[in-house]
């Protein structure tokens, strides 16, 4: 691919952290996001995870999901028998009780918040950051490797988390992407 030869350009893009802003944005770039995602599948993943995870962290820095809180409203939660034993001693109750009042079990036993939005957001912010489960320390997954492997998912949320969608459009900059 002719990147290897490019130098990518260190180019301050603002953050853009309104999420009527984004959501109408998102829409309007429906499109060029097609042809982004079909465009970064063609290009090394390890090249686009270097270009990736220094933006990200750039952007996270920038972004404070504690104003936002737009994951916790529209996300599924997965969680772990650990994490879920933890809830029942963080709430000081047994196990059984939390399954009933917070989570719905599979019948392969893979477990998920019961509502959505999550039980533990008040207002933006969750009631138990702290000790919130690790999907949800995780989200929004860009610094993990393989971004090429994971842009479905991602693009998905490309309208509601503003760390998604001001990475990828730093992106775009970055890799002087045009449609």
């Amino acid at each position: 691919m002719f990147f290897n030869y490019v130098t990518i350009k260190k180019i301050a893009v603002p953050v853009v952290a309104d999420l009527k802003e984004i959501a109408l944005l998102a829409t309007e770039k429906e499109r060029e996001n097609d042809a982004f995602r079909i465009f970064l599948k063609q290009l090394d993943s390890g090249f686009v995870d270097k270009i990736v995870h220094p933006i990200n962290e750039c952007i996270t820095q920038k972004v404070d999901c504690t104003q936002c809180g737009n994951c916790c409203k529209s996300l599924m939660i997965n969680i772990t028998a650990e994490e879920s034993e933890s809830l029942a001693e963080l709430f000081q109750t047994d196990i059984v009780t939390i399954k009933e009042k917070y989570i719905e079990e599979s019948q392969q036993g893979q477990m998920i918040m019961n509502t959505i939005p999550c039980h533990f957001l008040k207002g933006t912010t969750c009631s138990i950051y702290e000790h919130r489960f690790t999907e949800c320390r995780q989200f929004p997954h860009l610094h993990k490797p393989d971004f090429t492997g994971r842009l479905f998912g991602t693009l998905m949320y490309y309208a509601i988390c503003p760390i998604i969608f001001n990475v990828i459009e730093d992106l775009k900059v970055k890799l002087e992407f045009t449609t």
